[in-house]
C-alpha cells in the first residue's frame, strides 16, 4: 500500500468528517437537538485542531523533505497559513483559551482559498493570476498526485483547512458566553 493511497483515504475521511459535522451543526441549529459529538468537539476542538495541523505539517514536510517533492509557490502560501496554526493551537490548548478560534479560522480561510484556486488550476482551469513559480519552484498547475479522479495535493490541503474551520466553528458555537 503506497503512502499516496493512505493519505488519499485519510483525505476522504477528513472530507466526510467535515460534512457530518456541518450537517449536525445545521440539524442542531434548526431542531434544537443537542448532539453529544458536537459537545465533545466544543470541549476538545482546539486539541483536535492542534493534532490535525501538526499531522498536516508532518505530511507536507515528509513529501517535500523525504520524498523530494518540490513545493510550488501556491503550496508555500498554503504552508504559510498552516504552519503557525500548530503553535497557536498548541498555546491555546495549553492556556485553555478558545478565543483563538477566530484567528485560526482566518488563517484556514485564507489557506483554503489558495488551495481551492490551485486545485482549480490542477483540474485544468485557466490562471487568472500568475503562478508565483521562481527559482527551483515548479508550475502550480502541475499535478503530482491524482487519486479517485479528483484528489490532488491542493485538495488535501483544502480538506484540512475546511475541517479546521468546521471544528473551530463548533468550538465557538458550544462556548458562547
Amino acid at each position: 500500500m503506497s503512502v499516496n493511497f493512505v493519505v488519499t483515504i485519510k483525505t476522504i475521511a477528513i472530507q466526510a468528517a467535515a460534512i457530518v459535522i456541518v450537517a449536525l451543526l445545521l440539524i442542531e441549529r434548526y431542531t434544537q437537538n443537542t448532539f453529544r459529538v458536537l459537545t465533545l468537539i466544543g470541549a476538545y476542538g482546539i486539541q483536535l485542531v492542534f493534532f490535525i495541523s501538526l499531522a498536516s505539517v508532518g505530511i507536507s514536510l515528509f513529501y517535500s523533505e523525504i520524498l523530494g517533492f518540490i513545493p510550488c509557490g501556491l503550496c508555500w502560501l498554503q504552508r504559510i497559513f498552516l504552519y503557525p496554526q500548530v503553535i497557536l493551537a498548541g498555546m491555546a490548548w495549553y492556556k485553555k483559551d478558545n478565543k483563538i478560534a477566530d484567528y485560526l479560522i482566518a488563517l484556514s480561510g485564507a489557506g483554503a482559498v489558495v488551495a481551492l484556486y490551485q486545485h482549480y488550476l490542477q483540474m485544468g482551469g485557466s490562471a487568472f493570476i500568475p503562478c508565483p513559480a521562481v527559482g527551483p519552484s515548479i508550475d502550480c498547475a502541475q499535478r503530482f498526485l491524482f487519486e479517485f479522479g479528483y484528489i490532488t495535493f491542493p485538495l488535501m490541503s483544502f480538506s484540512v483547512f475546511a475541517l479546521i474551520i468546521v471544528l473551530l466553528m463548533t468550538v465557538k458555537s458550544c462556548n458562547k458566553a
